[in-house]
């Protein structure tokens, strides 16, 4: 719970941190009292001599403990209003005071090395994300050379090699988008987006691939929204596959469909496979997870479901999932209705 700004810096904290400071000064009346009385002072004067300085004392004590509560009342504010706390040392009130001056200091120098830090991995996470991208481009010559090879010779063989190629495929794909998650924005081109449309070229995609699982894929996506159509591409070939890869044997389908709610539209991705069971569906969007299914048929990474999590939060798109073992499972994406287009 937060607390007040007037909790910050209560009076009482502040007399006991000053408590060395009072205890002097009353030593040191006491002191001049003494003397002042075995040199021939009055009783009345001596007491006068006290409640002026106590009476001084008093004022500088309150001025003292309201000008230092202000300082930090300001400097709290700045805190809560800045994302980048480590410009503390930038931002920090002017004060007269020594401490205040040589703490300020201290705060630049260590937030310097903190950004020099920052800079210094942003750095490595560019220099990283751009070998990616140089990875899979060089990698992704070669998996379409085989695609045309195994196109011109259609036989039992090459079919088989055409679906393995399409799996090396997706997993570059996944280390792709993955390097690219952390900065979305930066390759997010926003634009009116076919849900049917980009489904029918994700079904088209793996087509060979359902074909010899035997699933049976419907589309029924009317709607539109404002979002990109790359991204959720990929997300909903991630979704794809992980229905497919826990399809039951016979009689699989997988139904792919938009329907409207008081947000904006909603497109879930339904099937009737071999669900996930009650205890494990909170976990499903873990890096890594793989439940015990994905242990069962050791074709799981744990990154597919995480991914697409990962991105939909960088595209602020709701994801969740809904799940019964034995029936199938639906994954839910919610576009809220500031991205939400309907067409007429």
């Amino acid at each position: 719970m937060r607390q007040k700004n007037t909790d910050f810096m209560n009076f009482a904290s502040y007399l006991k941190d000053r408590i060395l400071l009072i205890l002097l000064q009353m030593v040191c009346l006491g002191f001049l009292l003494f003397f002042l009385r075995i040199t021939g002072y009055s009783k009345s004067n001596c007491i006068l001599i006290a409640v002026v300085w106590g009476l001084i004392f008093l004022v500088w004590f309150g001025v003292h403990y309201f000008s230092r509560r202000t300082y930090f009342k300001k400097m709290k504010e700045t805190i809560e209003q800045i994302d980048q706390r480590y410009l503390l040392g930038e931002l920090m009130p002017d004060s007269p005071h020594l401490e205040d001056q040589i703490y300020r200091e201290l705060i630049r120098k260590s937030n310097k090395s903190v950004i020099e830090r920052i800079h210094a991995i942003e750095d490595e996470k560019k220099e990283y994300r751009e070998y990616i991208e140089s990875w899979v481009h060089e990698i992704k010559a070669p998996i379409t050379g085989i695609d045309l090879m195994c196109e011109n010779h259609k036989e039992t063989l090459t079919r088989r090699i055409t679906l393995e190629n399409r799996k090396i495929e997706n997993y570059v794909d996944m280390a792709l988008y993955y390097a690219r998650s952390d900065e979305v924005y930066q390759d997010y081109m926003i634009r009116e987006t076919d849900f049917g449309q980009t489904a029918a070229e994700v079904l088209q995609r793996n087509k060979q691939y359902l074909i010899q699982r035997r699933i049976q894929a419907e589309v029924d996506c009317p709607d539109h929204a404002y979002t990109d159509r790359k991204w959720i591409g990929f997300i909903l070939n991630q979704l794809l596959l992980n229905c497919a890869k826990y399809s039951k044997e016979q009689d699989a389908h997988i139904y792919i469909f938009t329907d409207h709610t008081e947000n904006g539209v909603r497109l879930t991705v339904k099937d009737n496979g071999i669900g996930i069971k009650p205890e494990e569906i909170d976990r499903i969007f873990e890096k890594g997870f793989t439940g015990s299914n994905g242990r069962q048929t050791k074709r799981s990474t744990g990154m597919g479901l995480y991914l697409c999590q990962k991105l939909c939060s960088k595209l602020g798109i709701g994801i969740t999932a809904e799940s019964e073992e034995g029936i199938g499972t639906s994954v839910i994406l919610n576009f809220p209705v500031s991205s939400y287009l309907t067409k007429l």
